[in-house]
């Protein structure tokens, strides 16, 4: 809200308003708006009060921001890094960590030897330790991220590393050897993660429907299975 209309809904005056902030250790109005401003840049729930409530065209403007900044050879790259690897390990934390098991089960229609880290309740050394020459590893890194993403970073090889996340992760692009950034928004309080899974979407489309990968194959045998195991309706 602007002073006036502060001012106007506490029944006070522009300047008892501006003495208000002063108070509070501000130089002005505008440097509350922007802390506040930068605070839900780093992720916390602020709702800034607007009149758009055109909430799919919201939608898709960050799907399109996102795509506009993706290079469809960068797309390309992963899905043969992807293909090409022996095993793909996915790690995630917090509001990351549905993501990298949405991606998971995506990846398991197309190919085998695909895990999601952590494990509930477990730690990471067993697993990294694990990890073989010619492993990919997905990291899905949102903004408020815990510190641990930082270390996970400088501990996997760099040729072996992808990592999506939301525009604050690009301090991380000399360590990475791709980097996908997905807009999340910041006029709601809560992220939306409408822009990776439609990335994610893409990506693995394109595997399945790539001519020199089998996807279509393993396809038909996990859909014998199903029948087999009688798992679904």
């Amino acid at each position: 809200m602007s002073v006036s209309e502060i001012a106007q809904i506490t029944h006070t005056s522009k300047a008892t308003v501006s003495r208000f902030f002063r108070q509070l250790g501000y130089a002005n109005h505008q440097d509350v708006k922007d802390e506040l401003r930068s605070a839900r840049q780093n992720g916390y729930p602020i709702g800034e009060s607007h009149q758009n409530n055109d909430y799919i065209t919201q939608e898709l403007q960050r799907i399109r921001q996102t795509w506009d900044n993706v290079d469809p050879n960068d797309i390309n790259e992963l899905i043969e890094s992807i293909t090409q690897s022996s095993r793909v390990t996915l790690i995630g934390f917090r509001n990351s960590y549905p993501v990298a098991l949405h991606f998971r089960q995506q990846l398991l229609q197309v190919r085998g030897k695909v895990r999601l880290l952590p494990n509930p309740g477990q730690t990471l050394g067993e697993e990294l330790e694990d990890i073989a020459e010619d492993e990919l590893v997905i990291i899905v890194a949102f903004r408020r991220r815990p510190k641990i993403v930082k270390h996970l970073i400088e501990k996997i090889p760099t040729q072996q590393l992808v990592l999506m996340a939301d525009p604050s992760a690009q301090i991380y692009q000399d360590q990475v050897k791709q980097l996908f950034i997905c807009q999340l928004g910041q006029e709601l309080p809560l992220d939306s993660y409408s822009a990776p899974m439609s990335v994610i979407s893409v990506v693995c489309n394109q595997i399945l429907n790539s001519d020199s990968h089998n996807g279509k194959d393993r396809i038909k045998a996990i859909s014998k299975l199903y029948k087999d195991l009688d798992e679904l309706e």
